[in-house]
């Protein structure tokens, strides 16, 4: 068997066995809470939006296929609307469990003002505190850094609708 067909098939192993058991003892209610309490308050201090999607693992279909974290996130950004704030300033923060993996997909506006290296620090406090089995921590941690850098480049100028959800969509 080739060294690339072992790879596929450890990595489809990996996603059939991240179940929603795993994922609700990563993210249990009191974490999607002090989450969703983290994303309402830093947003009432920026433009910003912040999306937070956790899945525990993909479509077996994806994940044959080759489909990396990087592509998934981006279609999030699509499919949860992340691309349609009014200041063009929406930032998906993708979790995928079954591989430990985080991106951050930014929209034009926010694009443009913060760089992939910071970026890639947001989500290196993740995955370091995924290694530890600190979800919650790493979690509010990540959060809250989107947050001030939020506030650096899109600080709130007046009272405006919240147009993302604020509670964390797990898949």
């Amino acid at each position: 068997m080739s060294d690339n067909l072992k790879t596929n098939f450890k990595r489809v192993w990996r996603h059939v066995a991240t179940t929603t058991a795993v994922a609700k003892r990563a993210f249990p209610p009191p974490t999607l809470d002090a989450i969703t309490a983290a994303v309402m308050t830093g947003e009432q201090t920026h433009r910003g939006e912040i999306r937070l999607v956790v899945e525990k693992s993909l479509p077996l279909a994806a994940v044959w296929a080759g489909v990396s974290n990087r592509q998934r996130a981006l279609a999030m950004f699509a499919e949860c609307g992340v691309w349609d704030t009014a200041d063009n300033c929406g930032v998906l923060i993708y979790v995928n469990l079954a591989e430990r993996r985080v991106d951050i997909v930014a929209d034009r506006g926010i694009d443009r003002c913060i760089d992939a290296a910071t970026w890639q620090a947001v989500c290196n406090t993740m995955t370091a505190g995924f290694a530890q089995g600190n979800f919650h921590d790493s979690t509010l941690a990540a959060i809250a850094r989107v947050n001030d850098l939020l506030r650096t480049h899109f600080p709130a100028t007046d009272r405006r609708p919240n147009e993302l959800p604020d509670r964390p969509a797990m898949l």
